[in-house]
């Protein structure tokens, strides 16, 4: 089993790769994973993610919390799909604050990103979220409450995906403002599944 790793950070790697219970990521201001036409490309946010190949993934869940400042703090959960001839995909979920209060925020990035928002039903800036490969093939987006899971979203395309090198199944933080000092992202009851 590969262990996790950072990109976009030089911190160290909580459990040196196998994963505390409890741990967190610090994002520095301007850090964001974003792609938005005509030129927008950005991926400077820290992802610290562990490599799996894509036909192998089933699901991943985590609980995470910060306390959400700037406008588009963010953090949760993140598949990047790296390509034959460095093409980069990726599906993030998590918590964004926007207009003033911490929503759930769903962003899929094909060509380029889309963007889809809801209230967090607490009102609060804590969340589990769960991505599920289901059996039809697509990608399922779940907020876990409880025993129950209420579905967030549905992205089609990402196990459909050809020439993808590598999935890295990854947790993120990222302060797209140039305000402020680090945002912390306290994550915690990570669950990784795959058929490797």
């Amino acid at each position: 089993m590969t262990k996790f790793t950072f990109a976009n950070s030089d911190e160290k790697v909580p459990g040196d790769g196998i994963l505390p219970a409890q741990f967190s990521i610090k994002a520095a201001p301007s850090t964001d994973v974003w792609s938005k036409p005509p030129s927008t490309d950005t991926f400077s946010a820290p992802i610290l993610y562990r490599s799996v190949p894509l036909n192998s993934f089933k699901r991943v869940r985590v609980a995470f919390n910060a306390t959400w400042q700037q406008n588009y703090d963010q953090g949760g959960l993140i598949l990047v799909l790296n390509g034959a001839g460095g093409t980069r995909k990726w599906v993030k979920t998590g918590i964004e604050l926007t207009r003033g209060r911490p929503h759930l925020s769903t962003v899929a990035k094909d060509n380029w990103a889309d963007w889809s928002l809801q209230p967090v039903p607490s009102g609060g800036g804590a969340a589990t979220l769960e991505l599920v490969r289901e059996s039809d093939n697509s990608l399922w987006i779940y907020l876990v409450e409880g025993i129950q899971k209420s579905p967030l979203r549905e992205v089609t395309w990402v196990f459909e995906e050809p020439n993808v090198q590598d999935l890295w199944v990854g947790l993120y933080a990222a302060r797209p403002s140039k305000e402020g000092e680090d945002l912390v992202v306290n994550f915690g009851h990570l669950i990784l599944d795959t058929s490797d």
